[in-house]
């Protein structure tokens, strides 16, 4: 008999662009039992025989009229459905104690006054009753191909608490043994993974239920059981339980106690299916909300671009320090720090210096890296003077101190380096070797393992050019230092002028960036002259070329008689 019911009552996950509201469902319930059977035979003798009284034709065929053993009823989203308790609970006013408990009121006495019930056996729990969140028999079980249902009575409290959002509801309390720093979980459960990476959406929920009991005896609460559970969510996701049958099997339902009948269940999805010009007014409507507010984000944004004032240079930098690889000690972080030269300056409120996280080595060919992948940005403006004493402007400098951490929280100096702004905008990939200060001599190495204690730079912009030197020559004899590992940059890199502007609708050829801006007319003359001398040379070598093999020795010998 397995082959004749549909088994599969798991959850099903629709997608709809359309209102939820239009969502129309058709549910057949019918009783298939050997009991329903022999009604319909009694009931087919009786009619065959005439001289049977009228009472006990009538007494059979009130037993199994065809509203006993099946109902099909079609309803739609939130559709409220009385069952045989609530038209008689909601008939006294005292139990009537909420706005919509007095609203259900009014309903029944008007479904009694009209006679308008439609519905039998199947009814309805909206998501604005009571008993939605707190079913005694919300539960849908599968054991031996049979749909059945938990019962258990819900506490005041249980009714008052199903409807609050349990944020917290999976919270355990901390060992005191665990750290409080632990932030990776490295062994998640599935509860967890469930309920830290689900967004918990609110949903409305409504049930279709249905009355099995005794055709006499309808209306008691034990022989109420869940056939249908609709939820829907705001963005269009409509989670069914059990599925549509779509042409399959019916499933089947067993009831509890004594009579244990077996009633066949078949829901279907009978939703009024849009039409071909509702579908294109519909898109049209889209396509014209969706110009409007297009419309309306370019109103806020503008049609003027953002442009820095004439004659200043507005210079953007997202960079990223990717790795730092071949230092001695494990457990590296990186300290940073931008130096602007003359002419130069920044936001008010911009950062122009920062901290990577500690990071441990990895082993990686033959070398121990440290992957950071730390991002900074850096906004900088550059105004040129043309009484400028530089012949050549000055870029900004990125200065870093790499450095090691060990178990006791004490810090060594691995290494400094410094990398210059590139002055060519697009996609920079820098490695810049470090190398730190070195102290000779055996007790010095000692104290470095074991306390920690290093030579240290005072001033950082030594590693390059100290900001305090005035001099022309700058001396580092007797200063000893050590070569140590090397660290990775990637720098995007953004240039922004009015000149760039005028130079590309005078389709001029751009040479340097401070020759737009009109500021050092010595370097772009020193450009051209190299430029006069590199196009000099390569002639020469071309004509070189081109001569044969021994006047070119003659000549080079004349030369060297003429030196000497």
């Amino acid at each position: 008999m397995a082959d004749f019911w549909n088994t599969d009552t798991g959850e099903a996950v629709y997608r709809s662009r359309d209102a939820v509201k239009n969502l129309r469902v058709k549910v057949r319930l019918e009783r298939v039992t050997s009991t329903a059977a022999l009604s319909q035979h009694l009931q087919q003798e009786v009619l065959s025989q005439q001289d049977r009284g009228a009472i006990e034709l009538e007494t059979l065929t009130s037993q199994g009229q065809t509203g006993d053993n099946e109902e099909e009823l079609e309803m739609g989203w939130q559709e409220k459905l009385f069952s045989e308790y609530e038209m008689e609970l909601f008939q006294n006013e005292a139990a009537c104690q909420t706005p919509l408990d007095r609203q259900y009121l009014t309903e029944v006495k008007a479904l009694k006054r009209t006679k308008g019930r439609r519905n039998h056996r199947v009814f309805t729990y909206t998501d604005h009753d009571r008993y939605t969140n707190c079913l005694p028999f919300h539960q849908m079980q599968q054991s031996s191909d049979v749909l059945t249902t938990t019962k258990s009575s819900p506490t005041f409290l249980a009714e008052r608490m199903a409807s609050i959002r349990h944020r917290w509801q999976d919270r355990r309390t901390m060992d005191s043994s665990i750290p409080k720093t632990k932030i990776v979980n490295w062994e998640p459960t599935e509860e967890f993974v469930k309920n830290s990476h689900v967004v918990n959406n609110a949903m409305q929920t409504m049930h279709i239920m249905g009355d099995l009991g005794p055709p006499r005896r309808l209306g008691r609460k034990e022989n109420e059981y869940l056939l249908c559970t609709i939820k829907t969510d705001g963005s269009g996701t409509v989670i069914l339980k059990p599925d549509f049958n779509k042409g399959r099997e019916p499933y089947r339902i067993v009831t509890e106690g004594e009579r244990r009948e077996v009633w066949r269940l078949t829901v279907e999805n009978v939703s009024t299916a849009m039409k071909p010009e509702e579908k294109d007014r519909e898109q049209n409507m889209y396509k014209d909300l969706y110009a409007r507010h297009k419309d309306y984000l370019n109103s806020l944004v503008g049609q003027d671009f953002e442009m820095p004032p004439v004659g200043i240079l507005r210079y953007f930098m997202n960079g990223e320090i990717v790795s730092a690889q071949g230092f001695e000690y494990d457990n590296l972080y990186i300290h940073f720090f931008m130096e602007l030269p003359n002419n130069w300056s920044s936001l008010p409120f911009q950062s122009h210096s920062g901290v990577t996280q500690t990071c441990r080595t990895k082993t990686q060919g033959k070398e121990n890296v440290a992957f950071f992948s730390h991002p900074f940005s850096f906004e900088a403006f550059y105004m040129s003077e043309k009484e400028s004493e530089e012949p050549v402007p000055q870029w900004p400098v990125l200065y870093f101190k790499v450095l090691s951490l060990d178990s006791w929280q004490r810090y060594r100096t691995e290494g400094y380096g410094y990398v210059l702004f590139p002055a060519i905008p697009g996609n920079h990939k820098v490695t810049c070797h470090t190398w730190r200060p070195l102290q000779t001599g055996t007790v010095s190495a000692m104290r470095r393992f074991f306390i920690g204690c290093s030579p240290e730079l005072e001033d950082h912009s030594y590693v390059r050019i100290p900001g305090t030197f005035k001099g022309e020559r700058l001396s580092r004899i007797g200063f000893s230092t050590e070569t140590t590992g090397s660290v990775t940059f990637n720098l995007h890199c953004i240039q922004q002028a009015r000149s760039f502007v005028d130079a590309a609708m005078l389709k001029k050829r751009r040479q340097k960036v401070f020759d737009q801006l009109g500021g050092f007319s010595q370097q772009g003359a020193v450009c051209t002259i190299l430029e006069a001398f590199h196009r000099a040379r390569r002639k020469m070598q071309d004509a070189r070329e081109s001569l044969p093999r021994d006047l070119i020795n003659t000549t080079s010998q004349l030369q060297i008689e003429s030196s000497t």
